[in-house]
């Protein structure tokens, strides 16, 4: 096993328990749950091989759809991240880049790592809050939730990025 591989799996263990053991039982006014763990899809580096990004993205959404009873809700939008992700980190990464590129704050520049951070984080809590809920009877508590989630997980997202060092 590489370094890098290692560091990976103790990124990906670190964010499932945080997840399951903490951020789980946050619900800012009833709404807001932070959904932390969309930080590791953003943390994949240019090139990498997409069967081993979605190998990664359904792992870590299977361990917390069996921690958090959610059934097959966040390994599904989990999932659907892992195959969008190198997509939408080419529109951000300059041409002449290195093959390995690893998007971060210090890489791509503040604005260009929250146009590409942001919406990734708002698909995922779009895709996860309308499996979750499987109805738009409520769809005013569904935005809420959405929009509520994606500010938060967003703004934890920024806080690790303006700890993580180079």
């Amino acid at each position: 096993m590489t370094v890098d591989s290692l560091k990976r799996l103790l990124i990906f263990i670190v964010l499932c328990m945080a997840q399951v053991l903490v951020l789980n039982r946050i619900h800012l006014f009833s709404i807001a749950t932070p959904l932390l763990y969309v930080y590791f899809v953003l943390l994949f580096p240019r090139n990498y091989p997409k069967w081993a990004l979605l190998f990664w993205s359904f792992g870590l959404g299977l361990v917390n759809d069996t921690f958090s009873n959610t059934p097959g809700v966040a390994c599904a939008s989990m999932t659907l991240l892992g195959v969008i992700q190198p997509y939408c980190l080419e529109l951000f990464v300059p041409r002449d880049a290195v093959e390995d590129f690893r998007p971060a704050v210090y890489s791509l520049g503040i604005s260009k790592y929250i146009y590409y951070a942001l919406p990734l984080t708002l698909l995922y809590c779009l895709v996860f809050f309308a499996l979750e809920s499987f109805n738009f009877f409520n769809w005013l508590q569904w935005l809420e939730c959405t929009g509520g989630s994606t500010l938060l997980t967003f703004a934890l997202i920024l806080t690790l990025e303006s700890l993580r060092t180079k």
